[in-house]
């Protein structure tokens, strides 16, 4: 019994240091497998962020752009009605490249899983901004291409009377309209404006 014991320690201790090796081996594995997938994970992450950080740089330079522009030309349209001077009447056009498919890609592949949740929120609050925007703007270029550009030959005083240097009834929503472009521009850069964290969340370590 007494030779037998040692035997039976050292085979135990054998078996209990193979099954350690076993159990470090498969550790490591699992270990260098969940690094690499997190690599990816933290690169897939920062192409994501890389792409919506130059589209937020490009919207916010267009929304200073044009939207100053489109401010200035509200604000002197209503000085000048104010001041009888009968500004003349110009058509409204707008034009954008807005794909809607453009952020939905970036959170389908990767996006909903990989950013945080203001990311995902500042990325909608932005697109609802242009949506909406949109949707304004484009009744307004319709209702321009209907009633101000067939009648661009006409005497100011189609638009205008001139006994009161007022717009007339079918035209008096023109400063508003103006005005709805100017706050297009406006909204659209304090979303966009939401969307600079990204580079402050790009640089968090994970």
């Amino acid at each position: 019994m007494s030779e037998s014991t040692p035997t039976f320690r050292k085979k135990l201790g054998r078996w209990a240091a193979e099954l350690l090796l076993v159990f470090l081996g498969a550790y490591a594995a699992f270990s260098l497998t969940n690094y690499r997938q997190h690599r990816q994970e933290a690169r897939r992450r920062d192409q994501i962020l890389e792409s919506l950080e130059q589209r937020t740089r490009e919207t916010l330079a267009n929304c200073e752009e044009q939207g100053g522009k489109a401010q200035r030309d509200a604000a002197e349209f209503r000085r000048a009605l104010a001041a009888g001077e009968m500004p003349p009447v110009r058509p409204i056009t707008f034009s954008s490249d807005y794909n809607a498919n453009d952020a939905a890609t970036l959170l389908q592949s990767g996006g909903l899983e990989l950013l945080e949740v203001k990311t995902i929120l500042a990325m909608r609050n932005a697109e609802s901004a242009i949506r909406g925007g949109l949707s304004r703007l484009a009744h307004i270029e319709k209702l321009s291409d209907e009633m101000i550009m067939p009648n661009l030959d006409q005497e100011i005083s189609f638009f205008y009377d001139p006994a009161t240097k007022q717009l007339r009834h079918r035209f008096a929503l023109y400063p508003a309209a103006l005005q709805i472009e100017a706050d297009f521009f406006r909204d659209l850069q304090r979303a966009e404006t939401e969307l600079q964290q990204l580079q402050a969340e790009r640089k968090r370590q994970w």
